[in-house]
């Protein structure tokens, strides 16, 4: 059975570089429900996510 998902190229919204969204990521964000892509590229989404974190 071939898979719906297909990778894709996406672009960080932050840093601008392109990043792969890969088809098992996006069936875990569909499994999750989430609707919409990631803007930011896996560094990008660390660092944002540390830069939370530090605010409480």
């Amino acid at each position: 059975m071939e898979s719906m998902y297909k990778d894709i190229t996406l672009t960080c919204r932050d840093c601008g570089k392109e990043f792969i969204f890969t088809s098992g990521e996006q069936q875990f964000y569909s499994e999750k429900g989430f609707e919409n892509q990631p803007v930011r590229c896996p560094s990008c989404r660390k660092a944002k996510k540390q830069q939370n974190n530090n605010k409480y």
